[in-house]
């Protein structure tokens, strides 16, 4: 029998990924002004349109394929060329006109710019690639030199980062990891000296170190630490700078390009990841390299905390893009693929439809809880949160990226489970998706490195009563028909906000961070479902009934009262906990040393 004879399967189609998501119109016509919301649709349906078209066959064509670095030339000369594809940088460009990062400082909707512009990411971060990655270190970047940057840093610089325009946009790099600490970047070995020159963008120095993990090594420039006091000032002895990739940095569109190295930054490979293949990242030497200072000497780690929040909500929203892809593949072919001899579909399957239901919980709850966090920084670099809000931003933005990616990547997998085989196809785009969403369980920080983040601000009675605070008048605004229906599912909620207000008191066991980060991502994400809902029954919207229901089934399914547990069995009995888990990893032999 010839291939093309028998049975054929009927090919999925996507549709419009904006009108067909189960969150995004919604949430949208929530959070915006009614006039926002009416001027940025059209744009967002657009989009929608173009990404299962245009944007997919791009990332999908022969045009997209790893970067590849000539170290030398054909006399020996060390020229350090990185070749990246031209898909690559057509992906940089499509970003680039779409205004992102620049929405967010044209702020053309003010504090709503950064939920515009973060819907019109989460659309097309699935199909673009990883471009986000240096988009998200570029938004960072252009928000340090807008606090902290001097003025000529604001005038030449910062119009490059934001440009919509690729011909004449920058994008920049964040360099921090370094070999011996990792997350720890109080032992970065990285050296800055001054010296004694004022370059027309401010303080000039001379860099010499090596940075293990440079991701957006194709950028013009990238903010840096380095230290400028002594090794055993630990992260108190960093500053913050920014590099130029080539020198000239600003130059004439009629000079040539300056060579890779004319920074004397060396190229050493490129990694060898997981995922995100097409994206390069690269181990470097700085080597005498030019940079220039930003904000005061020694306060590197303060100056370079914008960059860590802001890139921080774009991988929550890598994770939440990726997630909506991969359900809008298994929903679509529930649509189209029959079983039992062809006599019944998918979407008419119980069973079937069930595990895409807890797939869809899982997008909804994400979406609201991140977009939550957005609509939080969009108020922040307005000036229009208040200092509870404040509080609120700083606690939620690394459970936000780190509660994301945890949920994220299991629920991607049951998505493509929902295709059988068909699903394990390279293809269809899962595998890419999935690939390159698990980076975002360890790029800007694991969960225990953001767990411990989250317990320095929740350890605070100022933070953890602003958000006990919001967590009350959330419940409080609950009435009619969800408070009679949901007492159950409130009783739990309360027990968990009860169990998180306690949780952080000092001193605090071991072993609570993580399980106190899960516990909170699972009672802001059900705070929010709740507005949502709360929202939806006032304005009698018609998903008001679907908008309460996800609301319960996410308190009762989301894993809350396990962390309840979790939390529990943390506090008791802790020093036999450690010594038994230490038996377990590495043997019984070990626990005579503890």
């Amino acid at each position: 029998m010839h291939i093309e004879s028998g049975f054929q399967p009927t090919p999925f189609a996507e549709e419009n990924a904006y009108n067909s998501d189960a969150v995004f119109p919604s949430l949208l016509k929530r959070t915006l002004p009614k006039s926002v919301f009416q001027e940025v649709e059209p744009d967002l349906v657009r989009v929608g349109s173009e990404v299962v078209s245009a944007l997919r066959a791009l990332a999908d064509s022969g045009k997209t394929f790893p970067p590849t670095l000539l170290q030398y030339d054909q006399w020996g000369r060390r020229i350090d060329k990185l070749q990246t594809s031209e898909g690559w940088r057509e992906l940089k460009a499509i970003a680039q006109r779409e205004g992102l990062p620049g929405i967010f400082y044209e702020r053309k909707y003010n504090e709503y710019s950064r939920i515009y512009g973060f819907a019109k990411m989460t659309l097309m971060v699935g199909d673009s690639n990883e471009i986000f990655c240096p988009m998200s270190m570029t938004d960072g970047s252009a928000r340090v030199i807008e606090l902290l940057g001097t003025p000529e840093m604001k005038q030449r610089i910062l119009p490059r980062l934001i440009s919509r325009d690729p011909s004449y946009a920058f994008t920049s790099g964040q360099w921090m990891t370094e070999r011996p600490g990792g997350s720890d970047i109080s032992l970065t070995e990285t050296t800055a000296q001054f010296t004694t020159k004022n370059n027309t963008f401010g303080p000039q120095y001379t860099l010499d170190g090596v940075k293990w993990f440079s991701s957006a090594t194709d950028s013009e420039i990238s903010v840096a630490l380095g230290r400028t006091g002594l090794q055993q000032d630990g992260s108190r002895g960093l500053s913050l700078f920014l590099v130029p990739l080539r020198l000239p940095l600003i130059r004439s569109p009629s000079d040539p390009t300056p060579p890779p190295t004319s920074n004397n930054i060396r190229v050493h490979r490129l990694k060898n990841k997981i995922g995100t293949h097409i994206l390069p990242t690269a181990e470097l030497t700085l080597e005498s390299t030019e940079g220039y200072l930003i904000g005061e000497l020694g306060k590197g780690i303060k100056n370079i905390s914008p960059v860590l929040n802001i890139t921080r909500l774009w991988s929550a929203t890598a994770s939440i893009g990726n997630l909506r892809k991969c359900l809008a593949i298994a929903t679509s072919y529930a649509k189209v693929r029959s079983i039992q001899s062809g006599k019944l579909l998918l979407q008419d399957a119980p069973i079937h439809v069930e595990q895409l239901a807890s797939v869809n919980l899982v997008y909804r709850a994400l979406t609201h809880l991140t977009f939550g966090v957005v609509g939080l920084l969009g108020k922040a670099e307005c000036g229009t949160a208040t200092l509870s809000e404040q509080r609120r931003l700083r606690m939620l933005t690394p459970v936000a990226k780190a509660y994301a990616a945890e949920k994220a990547c299991t629920a991607m997998e049951e998505a493509m489970t929902a295709l059988g085989g068909a699903g394990y196809m390279e293809e269809n785009g899962f595998g890419r998706a999935i690939r390159d969403a698990l980076v975002e369980k360890i790029w800007e920080g694991t969960i225990v490195v953001l767990a411990l983040d989250l317990t320095r601000s929740a350890t605070d009675p100022a933070s953890m009563a602003a958000f006990l605070s919001w967590a009350k008048s959330t419940i409080d605004s609950c009435a009619g028909c969800i408070q009679e229906q949901s007492a159950s599912v409130l009783s739990i909620l309360r027990e968990a906000i009860d169990e998180i207000s306690v949780a952080y008191t000092e001193p605090l066991g071991p072993l609570i961070p993580r399980p106190a980060l899960m516990l909170v991502g699972a009672i802001a994400s059900s705070l929010y479902l709740l507005e949502h809902a709360v929202w939806a029954e006032k304005q009698s919207e018609p998903t008001k009934d679907l908008d309460a229901e996800v609301f319960r089934r996410w308190v009762l399914e989301s894993g809350m009262e396990g962390a309840i547990k979790a939390i529990k069995r943390a506090k008791i009995d802790t020093g036999a906990r450690i010594v038994l888990n230490s038996a377990l990893v590495f043997g019984s032999k070990r626990t005579s040393k503890l």
